[in-house]
């Protein structure tokens, strides 16, 4: 499995619960694309439109070497691939529980790609803060463990 892309704001940004894994429909010039490692998750989410799921706002810049004709537009919405009792669930803890679903990484499995997303609570103000005091005393450990 190798790592395309990953939303590094995901954990700062959300509480992350249960992690989901998707199949991402693209064409085969936004594969290329991806392969090669121009993929960003900068700002985007998760939407559900009717009994689907769709990764929106997420950048996938065109291929140069394809056909002009098979030009795609960057941030369209993708459709996840999930199974349907799935897909009822994640409705249902997106719009009655009130959480979120947060795209954390894209990566390659086998020939596939695929869409790692997790459940999240949005974090407020006082609870980042507390995750860089964590990660400050995590950092301070670690220099004075290398001093010893």
């Amino acid at each position: 499995m190798k790592t395309l892309a990953t939303n590094r704001r995901a954990s700062f940004d959300y509480e992350l619960m249960e992690r989901y894994e998707a199949g991402l429909e693209l064409t085969g010039a936004e594969v290329k694309s991806v392969k090669t490692g121009h993929l960003s998750l900068k700002g985007s989410y998760v939407t559900a439109h009717g009994d689907e799921l769709f990764l929106t706002n997420s950048l996938i810049p065109p291929y140069p070497h394809a056909h002009k004709e098979t030009k795609h537009e960057d941030t369209r919405s993708r459709k996840l691939l999930l199974r349907r009792s799935e897909i009822r669930s994640l409705i249902g803890k997106s719009r009655i529980q009130g959480l979120t679903l947060v795209p954390v990484r894209v990566y390659t499995k086998n020939r596939l790609v695929k869409l790692e997303f997790a459940v999240g609570k949005g974090k407020r103000q006082i609870d980042k803060r507390d995750t860089i005091k964590k990660r400050e005393a995590r950092k301070d450990i670690g220099r004075a463990m290398k001093a010893r």
